[in-house]
């Protein structure tokens, strides 16, 4: 179980074509993976970024899955298996943002969406593999949520996305704590909660005070080595600690203050304009 997890294991990606996803891949291929199974919903991108790496010897292939529909998680894992085998690490990374006063959103195409795709997807593609992943107990597994900041402190024009992001920690820690109780330890969940990351999906928002906007490369190695460690939880930058513990300890008003005026945390999406 000190072998690492990558090495000849089956690695699964959502969200792989590009971004963060992308660079995911290109680490797993690094490591010397047995296959790569990149999910996107982007078919053409999932399928070049999939020819690109199997240049270097290991099997890796796109597959166009919307995460956003369980039906299409579980035909396209099936499709994996029937390829592959059963995912040895998931890492669930397909997620979508959505800046606005919670009642501009729109139920369906802004609320509706970005629950399936930040939470419930990461929920129906892990409950769908983990049986598996807990009964094959030869080699060490992996799951890897990216989740966010956004998901320890609340943040004006930000509502659903932090709310999908709350879910996804709140969910996956107590699927970490509960494995553990039933004694899989051969199986680590890590949570990653970064601040703002410069892969576009976030273009116009500002970083709060001494919190700089991270490259995206930055933010992988983060969450890459965390979950190779099996750590519970990865915040970056730190300050992202820093911030819940002033949260959790001051009064609300006082925290109100120094998030509004001080750290800049509230106005950090005045700017915002996301990819299109």
């Amino acid at each position: 179980m000190n072998a690492n997890p990558i090495t000849d294991a089956l690695v699964l990606i959502t969200g792989a074509a590009r971004g963060m996803g992308e660079l995911y891949a290109r680490r797993a291929v690094a490591a010397r993976a047995r296959a790569v199974a990149l999910w996107d919903i982007d078919e053409d991108a999932a399928n070049a970024l999939a020819a690109e790496l199997s240049r270097s010897g290991v099997d890796v292939r796109g597959y166009r899955i919307d995460v956003s529909e369980r039906e299409q998680i579980v035909a396209g894992l099936e499709g994996v298996r029937a390829d592959f085998g059963t995912p040895d690490v998931v890492i669930n990374n397909a997620g979508i943002v959505r800046g606005a006063a919670f009642w501009e959103h729109d139920p369906v195409r802004d609320i509706e969406a970005t629950m399936r795709i930040n939470s419930l997807a990461a929920m129906w593609l892990t409950r769908e593999v983990l049986p598996e992943m807990i009964a094959d107990t030869s080699r060490p597994k992996r799951i890897l949520n990216i989740a966010s900041a956004a998901g320890t402190l609340a943040n004006p024009n930000m509502s659903v996305y932090a709310a999908s992001k709350w879910a996804m920690i709140g969910w996956s820690e107590s699927m970490r704590l509960e494995l553990a109780a039933h004694g899989h330890r051969h199986i680590k969940v890590t949570t990653f909660c970064p601040s703002y990351i410069s892969t576009g999906m976030f273009a116009g928002a500002r970083g709060p005070l001494l919190t700089p906007i991270m490259t995206p490369r930055h933010a992988t190695a983060a969450a890459w080595n965390g979950m190779l460690r099996g750590t519970p939880m990865v915040l970056r930058p730190w300050t992202v600690k820093l911030s819940m513990a002033l949260r959790g300890v001051l009064p609300t008003a006082a925290w109100d203050l120094l998030a509004r005026h001080v750290f800049k945390v509230y106005s950090s999406m005045d700017q915002f304009t996301g990819r299109s």
